[in-house]
């Protein structure tokens, strides 16, 4: 079996242990959808809490396929990774359905930074390489270990979280996660980057003015 099939056929565990956990968090996550599937139609440029369905007579299986992932991302970055999401922005047929997935890849020591989901819990599982990962509790306790290939490893709703590659060569990952849009926040850019007064970035991060500016230049520079 070749390599790619391999990470697809991972890709499926993960996915199903995901399908798994949605009994457990669907009251804290998307709406139990209200009929068979609801292809996002996102040519309507209505708003409202989620997308409005495509009308079924124009549905067909290819609303329900996506290649994506199949592609590694450009680590050319000053994080040396590249995460590509399949949410319901990307994949519509994933509208109402309460699940999404990404692909995460990793230079040599790339990371990707910490970070929050707010709609979703995620399970992650390393295809290849060595990756250290971890996330924090409301009461500020680590939980954080060193993956292996063909290992899990699941972020809760909401908390802060990361992976590091700590191995030798590149690293690939897959995720999937709860919510067909779980939304992300980088935590250093949401602070940095808008114009938030420097002396609560000083006090909440017990740090100088020049170091705020500093860190401010480096993120709107990005």
């Amino acid at each position: 079996m070749g390599s790619m099939s391999r990470c697809l056929m991972w890709v499926m565990v993960a996915v199903l242990a995901t399908v798994s956990l949605v009994p457990m968090v669907t009251m804290a996550a998307d709406a139990d959808p209200l009929q068979d599937f609801c292809v996002a139609d996102n040519s309507t440029g209505v708003t409202i809490n989620g997308f409005p369905c495509k009308p079924t007579a124009k549905v067909s299986v290819h609303d329900f396929t996506f290649d994506g992932l199949k592609k590694a991302g450009d680590t050319n970055n000053k994080n040396m990774a590249a995460v590509t999401p399949a949410s319901v922005i990307q994949f519509p047929g994933l509208n109402t359905l309460g699940i999404s997935a990404a692909r995460i890849d990793f230079a040599k020591g790339g990371i990707n930074p910490p970070h929050t989901h707010p709609r979703a819990t995620e399970i992650l599982l390393l295809a290849q390489g060595e990756l250290y990962v971890g996330f924090v509790s409301t009461n500020n306790t680590l939980y954080a270990t060193v993956l292996k290939a063909g290992e899990l490893f699941v972020f809760p709703r909401g908390l802060v979280h990361f992976q590091l590659n700590v191995g030798k060569s590149p690293a690939l990952a897959f995720a999937a996660l709860s919510s067909q849009n779980p939304g992300t926040q980088q935590v250093a850019p949401a602070l940095f980057m808008p114009d938030i007064k420097d002396e609560v970035l000083e006090k909440g991060f017990r740090i100088d003015g020049k170091t705020v500016d500093m860190i401010q230049a480096e993120f709107r520079d990005a």
